[in-house]
């Protein structure tokens, strides 16, 4: 029956891959004295002419990879916590014992290595092929012949990816079905507006082999239209039809289109795949450029372009970028960073008219009756969720079309969980308000928690949300959810680029944003995973040692 879950028997699975051979060459290096580091700390250290991180955590030493295996930080510069670190760049947590994967983004775990103590030295062992693993994917299950039991899961983005991979590491033995209407198996997203010019295969998330070893079915180019909440069917746009036991829905976002006259015309581009990623940045090469948005889509995309094309115009509909979410101050930063490129801003304005020539964009009217010249116009004006399919389904979204669901991802339908961008659920750090975030890291979140759940795990969604953008090489970070601040409490200089961001909301910290800044991000993010509230007077006071910023 859907909802019921799943039996002991459906999870489990005979286990792929096996440990190091216990013959493997090992190497034993000292790495420095005991007496080198205090409790809490940790340190870079070589074994084998590799980075391994150090830790003295609660006593005890302990030892894995050194480096992130997202984007490859360091990690002995980010923020350590109890049993686990988390990365300085993107916030991705690893368990210091074992090198497991806790928080995300990315999904590989590190290896951990051998530690002890003997005559007040310390040592470090591992075998020469643990060494030369940068990272590590969990052990998996596979299918069990005759098993009947189906897992559907909507959608081919980080949230589905991970609920597939953590039903395989839960030894879950019925059938996976991932469906996208994409062309491509999942892939890294965002990197589409930091980057531009894109190739497919670099940017995968996970290879065709991988899907195959782990018996995770993935259907491309398939997009569902209906869902029979009574009978566990889902009606797809081909007119076949596939039956569940148990189905994810993480279909997220599409981009949101612009309504005036001359919109349709060629060359007004959304930017939602690597393919409109790849014509963007070919039709912007040497050409006038307009940008209509000033969100992450659009800065980012301004940032990429600022050296590539004739010229690059951004229209605004705030005072600044970002005014929303990351406060004038910053937003005008970001401005002049750009200006500097010679990236022109119009703000406050909007666009009444695309006028075209032969079928393609030749200019864009503003609200004002500035005329710009552009050859491609790119709009980024925010999103709407993919859940017209459900309308005539059983499952309740909110008053914008999202999909609602408790702390265990579910929705009121049972068997039916949804993750990622399309979901609003309760935020924990929010007093379990409903939220709707947009961040990658919160969707890998929610499809590790939906799978869980779907096996009767009982685990509950307490991320902290995470995200950062890159302007001109320059990352931001940001964590918590700011919603509502009230006030900004700022370290640091702006104009040496250099700062730290409070957002203030009935006294207390609730979102924090910096630049060159680290690990200050993920110092906040841990103390508000722990539940630890910070003051605004703890915030406003010169005294920063406990964020352990060096």
């Amino acid at each position: 029956m859907a909802g019921s879950g799943m039996s002991k028997g459906q999870a489990k699975t005979a286990i792929s891959g096996q440990e190091p051979d216990s013959d493997q060459e090992e190497v034993t290096e000292v790495v420095c004295l005991d007496s080198d580091l205090q409790d809490g700390q940790m340190k870079e250290v070589e074994v084998g002419r590799h980075k391994v991180l150090l830790v003295r955590s609660k006593g005890e030493y302990s030892a894995i990879g050194g480096l992130c295996t997202h984007y490859g930080a360091p990690l002995w510069k980010g923020a350590l916590s109890g049993n686990r670190v988390r990365c300085p760049w993107h916030g991705a947590c690893f368990n210091i014992k074992t090198g497991d994967l806790e928080e995300y983004p990315g999904l590989d775990s590190l290896p951990s290595f051998k530690v002890k103590i003997e005559d007040s030295k310390v040592y470090v062992s591992a075998t020469k092929k643990a060494l030369q693993m940068t990272k590590r994917v969990k052990k998996m299950g596979c299918r069990m012949p005759g098993e009947s039991h189906i897992v559907v899961l909507i959608g081919g983005g980080p949230a589905t990816l991970l609920c597939a991979e953590t039903l395989r590491q839960e030894r879950y033995g019925g059938r996976i079905i991932m469906v996208t209407r994409e062309n491509m198996l999942p892939y890294d997203k965002t990197k589409l507006s930091k980057v531009l010019s894109v190739q497919d295969q670099n940017i995968l998330l996970r290879q065709t082999d991988f899907f195959q070893q782990y018996d995770i079915e993935v259907w491309l180019g398939k997009e569902a239209t209906s869902v029979n909440t009574n009978k566990n069917v889902i009606t797809f746009n081909d007119g076949s039809s596939q039956r569940y036991d148990q189905l994810l829905i993480a279909t997220g976002c599409r981009a949101r289109i612009l309504h005036c006259p001359g919109a349709d015309l060629d060359n007004v581009r959304l930017l939602q795949t690597p393919d409109d990623a790849t014509k963007i940045h070919q039709e912007a090469l040497g050409k006038n450029t307009v940008i209509l948005g000033t969100s992450f889509i659009g800065m980012e995309v301004a940032s990429c372009l600022s050296d590539r094309a004739s010229s690059v115009t951004v229209i605004g509909s705030s005072e600044v970028p970002f005014q929303k979410t990351l406060g004038s101050e910053i937003g005008r930063l970001t401005m002049k960073m750009l200006e500097d490129k010679l990236v022109k801003f119009y703000m406050n304005e909007s666009v009444t008219e695309v006028k075209g020539e032969g079928g393609k964009v030749k200019e864009v009217v503003l609200r004002s009756g500035k005329v710009l010249p552009a050859d491609i116009f790119i709009v980024a004006i925010g999103v709407i969720p993919n859940s017209d399919f459900l309308k005539e389904s059983s499952v309740k979204l909110t008053s914008k079309k999202t999909v609602i669901v408790d702390k265990f991802m579910r929705t009121n339908v049972p068997g039916v969980f949804c993750a990622g961008d399309i979901a609003s659920f309760p935020l924990s750090l929010w007093k379990n308000e409903q939220v709707n975030i947009g961040h990658w890291q919160v969707a890998q979140a929610h499809g590790r928690i939906a799978a869980l759940n779907m096996l009767n795990i009982p685990t509950e969604i307490n991320s902290v949300p995470f995200f950062w953008t890159v302007l001109l090489g320059k990352s931001f970070r940001y964590a918590g959810y700011g919603e509502g601040y009230t006030e900004i409490v700022m370290k640091g200089k702006l104009e040496e680029m250099k700062f730290l961001a409070f957002y203030i909301k009935n006294d207390e910290v609730v979102a924090v944003a910096s630049l060159n800044f680290d690990p200050a991000v993920s110092q906040v993010a841990e103390m508000m995973a722990a539940g630890r509230t910070i003051t605004k007077t703890q915030a406003a006071s010169d005294d920063l040692s406990w964020l352990k910023v060096a």
